[in-house]
């Protein structure tokens, strides 16, 4: 028998089955994106998921960071029923920069679940993507989407503070944290 303990007070919120859904990683070219997608499609395959994917790469060989066209995504659509798209409206976005989320924000659908690696919101990151102002303080964000605001970059090096990595190094493995939390929330 399995038993679930929930700590006192807390509210355990129901589960819902999906049938399907569609995830998209979307990040600088180098922020590992395309890795961390098929890590994923890999955990969704290994729970005996139908997959269909999309790998999306920035047409320049060297574009520059933060910019709207250096964005690199992964796309998969993932179901217990069988998958014949990587889909067209996302049910999840990870947004790793500003120039993420101003490519993708628009492909989510209302109600879809929306994070975002805050440490990334910085000015010069905000005037690369041509924001005027930092979009996470504009609360029809969090109204349209279920929207996490996550430190994915202090967490990550926060994490692994005991290893001895230079800071580069920490740094790059923030999207392994990424996937970590999608995993989560899709139980994976």
């Amino acid at each position: 028998m399995s038993e679930t303990v929930v700590p006192a007070g807390a509210v355990q919120k129901p589960r819902r089955t999906l049938t399907r859904a569609v995830i998209r990683f979307a990040g600088d070219s180098g922020d590992g994106m395309q890795v961390t997608g098929e890590q994923f499609t890999t955990e969704a395959a290994w729970a005996g998921n139908d997959i269909s994917t999309l790998p999306n790469f920035p047409a320049e060989i060297r574009a520059p960071a933060g910019t709207l066209f250096g964005v690199s995504s992964f796309q998969l659509q993932f179901g217990s029923q069988r998958v014949y798209t990587p889909g067209d409206q996302l049910d999840a976005l990870v947004a790793m920069n500003p120039a993420a989320l101003k490519v993708h924000q628009s492909d989510l659908k209302p109600g879809g679940i929306l994070i975002v690696n805050t440490a990334a919101f910085d000015q010069r990151n905000l005037d690369k993507a041509g924001y005027a102002k930092n979009p996470l303080e504009d609360p029809g964000l969090g109204e349209k989407y279920r929207l996490y605001q996550v430190d994915i970059s202090g967490m990550t090096k926060k994490a692994l503070e005991d290893l001895a990595l230079n800071a580069k190094d920490k740094e790059r493995c923030k999207n392994f944290f990424a996937l970590g939390l999608v995993s989560w929330i899709y139980t994976r």
